[in-house]
């Protein structure tokens, strides 16, 4: 249940320091004469709050998975999870597709049409080849006889990768969409929140699956038992 706290604790931070900047100590009851409402500097769209609410929650099952992976690997029947070497390819081509939606965040914000149009189709296609690269692991793994029953390793990799991929399959949903609008010509100012919201599901996911790996490869407990000797 480390795990679990500990991202809570993560989640209770980043909406204390969001809260701090929705400007919550203004006393609008106390102002005289007329009221006009103005976009402060930290105000975030309804979209954007939204996306943080469901990303708080699939973060939460996500460290459920974890906390449930660690607790098990204290069992006997635990055997390390030998991964294939594209895995570490998948790894780059999702670190890949993040950065680019970056690159679209910035060419939105510019108006810059073509590099958006670009940046977002360079996101999906990169996305969608990290997804066949997924597949690729799935069946180097049962070949070399880690299927899903193999070993509880395996069983939550298979799990594990398997909603994460469900997520990404969602996101390239959205990212369509959002690409589509850009082809049929709308401003890239105005798509420019869902580009946002985009980069910021696909920086949440190779976040996620950054921690799965560190955790499924034993990377989580090294760190604490180094942790705990320096302490």
């Amino acid at each position: 249940m480390s795990i679990v706290l500990v991202f809570l604790l993560v989640v209770a931070l980043i909406a204390g320091w969001w809260l701090s900047r929705q400007g919550l100590t203004s006393k609008p009851w106390l102002e005289t004469g007329e009221i006009r409402t103005t976009a402060g500097v930290g105000a975030a769209p309804a979209a954007k709050i939204g996306l943080g609410v469901f990303l708080a929650v699939v973060g939460g099952l996500f460290a459920l998975f974890g906390s449930a992976v660690t607790m098990r690997m204290d069992y006997a029947d635990w055997y390390q999870l030998r991964l294939p070497s594209v895995v570490w390819i998948n790894t780059a081509i999702l670190v890949l597709s993040s950065a680019v939606l970056q690159i679209a965040v910035s060419a939105a914000r510019r108006g810059e049409s073509a590099l958006l149009l670009a940046s977002v189709a360079a996101g999906g296609l990169s996305t969608l080849a990290f997804l066949v690269g997924q597949l690729l692991a799935w069946r180097w793994l049962v070949d070399s006889g880690q299927s899903l029953a193999a070993h509880p390793g395996a069983s939550f990799f298979y799990v594990i990768t398997g909603l994460h991929g469900l997520h990404i399959l969602g996101g390239l949903v959205a990212l369509a969409r959002t690409g589509g609008r850009l082809r049929r010509g709308n401003d890239p100012r105005r798509a420019r929140l869902g580009v946002e919201l985009c980069a910021i599901y696909w920086h949440f996911l190779l976040i996620v699956w950054l921690g799965m790996l560190a955790l499924l490869l034993g990377w989580a407990s090294d760190l604490v038992a180094l942790c705990r000797e320096l302490l």
